[in-house]
């Protein structure tokens, strides 16, 4: 039997401070728990940004490679287009070649006929020939370079001698002993000349 000191209200206090304390250490498993799961948020959301980060890279990279490829290609085609063109027009050069000899000697046919006074219908025939024979090098891009007059160009003349001349300036084709050609902007064959030079007049007057 209780004494007649005892308190009655201290069991309820001890039992509510024993409530109190359960309730804060639920409180604090929650909080816990609940660090826990912000942690396991956190490493998650790096986890991801990271993965996304390499994708990005990845991406990145792909995205130059291929435009390295496409630019390569580009290239690759404007390489072969050139290619397919240069084979177009220069296709034919070495039957040009070969047809040279043949234009040069109807060329001195027709000048030596005129000379000599040949057969007309001779001369006329073989005069539509050699124009014939001009037209198609024409259509095919072949061209005869400009010589007699022009001051001498090594990149296209080929000079076998040269000839004292008061009517022309030094270094200047006074002959054109046979004709040469271009093939588009390629030469096939340069022109033989002859090149004037200063006479000996001239010199003395220049010492």
């Amino acid at each position: 039997m209780p004494g007649f000191f005892d308190n009655p209200l201290k069991p309820a206090k001890q039992e509510r401070m024993l409530a109190e304390n359960k309730i804060k250490m639920d409180v604090e498993e929650q909080k816990s728990d609940s660090e826990e799961e912000d942690d396991r948020s956190q490493d998650i959301i790096k986890e991801l940004e990271a993965k996304i980060e390499t994708a990005d890279q990845e991406a990145k990279e792909t995205h130059d490679r291929l435009l390295r490829v496409s630019a390569e290609f580009e290239n690759y085609k404007k390489r072969s287009a050139r290619e397919i063109e240069g084979f177009r027009k220069f296709a034919n050069e070495s039957l040009v070649k070969d047809m040279l000899p043949v234009v040069d000697n109807l060329e001195r046919a027709v000048v030596s006929s005129g000379d000599s006074g040949a057969d007309s219908s001779i001369v006329e025939g073989v005069d539509l020939i050699l124009k014939d024979i001009l037209k198609i090098f024409d259509k095919f891009g072949i061209k005869p370079i400009e010589a007699l007059g022009e001051k001498f160009d090594p990149g296209f003349h080929e000079a076998v001698m040269q000839q004292e001349s008061e009517e022309h300036p030094e270094n200047t084709v006074t002959k054109e002993l046979q004709r040469g050609y271009l093939m588009h902007d390629r030469l096939l064959r340069p022109a033989t000349v002859i090149v004037s030079k200063a006479t000996a007049k001239e010199d003395d007057g220049n010492g």
